[in-house]
């Protein structure tokens, strides 16, 4: 479930506390908790509801002015319409994790370690080193133009950038990535590590 920075900054600020989605089965579920840019979320709630139902106040809880543009921005009606109820419970704990820059000698080979294994796992031999210089040379490059640099489909190379933002190495931003503190911290200290570099 994601949300537009605009919608997220009122999360962050608390005046959001709804959204409306279409699904055919729901992603997050009553007593579960979804991460997103402004911190993690408590669900509280997710109940599937008629559009008729929703109310003005209900409207302007999910971020929108009015009940009409929040229907505007449903589309289509592709599976069951639900509310999904939530508060803000904390910081995400990755985001504490990519403000620790002061590395030592012990985090950075742990660090090593971790990318090493992720190179080992993949398939496709190693990759972590260079997306990470790739993003900190291009960072808010679109995900795609990133993807393609590598010769690769979108969803299974961003899936990979999760596995560095589940480090602390690397951020979300509106549109594409960069490197956290600590990637660039990382980066400094392992950047004559030798990996393929991506295509031109």
């Amino acid at each position: 479930m994601l949300f537009k920075r605009p919608v997220l900054d009122r999360i962050a600020a608390g005046t959001v506390t709804l959204a409306f989605r279409r699904w055919r089965r729901p992603t997050v579920r009553d007593g579960g908790t979804l991460t997103t840019l402004a911190g993690v979320l408590a669900i509280e709630a997710v109940d599937i509801v008629a559009a008729g139902r929703i109310t003005e106040a209900e409207a302007r809880l999910a971020g929108f002015a009015g009940r009409d543009d929040l229907l505007a921005s449903l589309g289509p009606a592709k599976g069951e319409l639900y509310r999904i109820a939530f508060r803000l419970q904390g910081e995400d704990p990755r985001a504490a994790l990519r403000r620790q820059h002061d590395l030592t000698d012990e985090d950075v080979a742990a660090l090593r370690e971790r990318l090493d294994r992720l190179d080992r796992s993949a398939r496709r031999g190693a990759w972590t080193r260079a997306v990470l210089r790739l993003i900190g040379e291009r960072p808010g490059m679109r995900a795609p133009e990133l993807a393609a640099r590598f010769g690769r489909e979108t969803a299974p190379f961003k899936a990979d950038v999760r596995k560095l933002k589940a480090l602390g190495l690397t951020e979300s931003l509106e549109v594409g990535y960069r490197l956290s503190p600590r990637g660039r911290a990382l980066l400094d200290r392992i950047g004559r590590d030798i990996e393929p570099a991506p295509r031109p």
